[in-house]
């Protein structure tokens, strides 16, 4: 009888270890599945945290450069038009302020040229114009170089380049000063060719 006994003795020994041993090693796996899951989350939590302070400081390295010699050069009106132009304090405030853009040396200082720009840019279309220059041909090319303030103005908002766009404004204001000198070298009567 204890032949039989010892055997069997062994044998139920021997499954209450296989499974406490299984169990152990199950626990052992839980245990060490928490942990990896832990470090992984923590690897991941850092590493995305890092990406965006890259994408801040790559941002901030593109908007500190403004080179103004890449803009045209500024058109100066007739002698006949500057004649003209120098009683109307408006404009004249409004082509100081825009003279301030050629001294800019960064795109902060181009949003205060451009804040200032569109102050004067309302004081001037609210203003009393010359007789001879208020017509729609001066109106509405200063509508297009507002257009065009209000474009850089959005472009350094949204920390856009900002060289076309200034490049464009530039290219409004030319025009519109050219076109006072148009006007006066224009002997033609618009009013009497549209009554005809």
């Amino acid at each position: 009888m204890q032949v039989r006994f010892f055997p069997g003795l062994l044998v139920r020994v021997a499954k209450r270890i296989g499974f406490l041993t299984i169990l152990w090693s199950y626990n052992l796996y839980i245990r060490f599945m928490k942990k990896v899951f832990f470090i992984c989350a923590l690897v991941f939590l850092f590493c995305s945290c890092n990406e965006g302070k890259k994408g801040k400081e790559i941002v901030e390295k593109q908007s500190i450069a403004f080179d103004v010699k890449k803009i045209p050069s500024k058109l100066i009106a007739g002698a006949e038009a500057v004649a003209v132009l120098k009683d109307w304090t408006e404009y004249n405030a409004f082509v100081t302020s825009y003279d301030a853009l050629y001294k800019v040396k960064d795109e902060e200082g181009l949003s205060l040229v451009i804040e200032d720009l569109i102050e004067k840019q309302k004081l001037l279309k609210d203003s009393a114009y010359p007789e001879m220059f208020n017509v729609p041909q001066i109106k509405s090319r200063q509508k297009v170089f507002k257009t065009y303030v209000l474009k850089v103005k959005g472009c350094l908002e949204y920390k856009i380049e900002t060289i076309t766009a200034t490049i464009e404004m530039v290219k409004a204001y030319n025009s519109l000063t050219k076109q006072f000198s148009v006007i006066l070298k224009s002997k033609v009567d618009i009013d009497l060719l549209l009554e005809e």
